[in-house]
């Protein structure tokens, strides 16, 4: 089996370049395969054609909720994709939320949710888990 057949796929969702462009390049050194989308309907788009091992996936893109919607669209499509949502709500708003409870994640439909600022060993330490799984 030769290294590309091996290499696990993280599709990456955040209107957010900079953190993309960072988080492509860490990804990449750690050896996985890596599809970024700028937005929901790009990311949709890329859903269409692969399925991904995991996905992370930001909570505010072009609509406030457009996580939520993206998330619930990839659990429909395939529940045993992995969902990680990263979000900056808690620092912006002061409102806190979390995915650790059942019925938390019968609604925000990821498996893990990640605060923002979030560094990359924490988000690998999840990815990790969440492929073991």
């Amino acid at each position: 089996m030769n290294q590309s057949e091996d290499k696990r796929t993280i599709l990456l969702v955040d209107d957010d370049t900079d953190f993309l462009f960072q988080l492509q390049a860490e990804f990449t050194a750690a050896g996985y395969e890596v599809l970024t989308a700028p937005n929901g309907k790009q990311a949709l788009e890329v859903l269409a054609g692969i399925r991904p091992d995991l996905c992370v996936v930001d909570l505010m893109m072009e609509k406030a909720d457009m996580g939520f919607t993206l998330c619930y669209k990839i659990k429909k499509k395939d529940p045993s994709i992995p969902v990680i949502m990263v979000t900056s709500v808690t620092h912006e708003t002061g409102i806190d939320f979390d995915a650790t409870t059942q019925e938390e994640r019968s609604w925000i439909k990821a498996d893990a949710l990640l605060d923002k600022p979030v560094r990359f060993e924490q988000l690998q330490r999840e990815v990790t888990r969440l492929l073991k799984g």
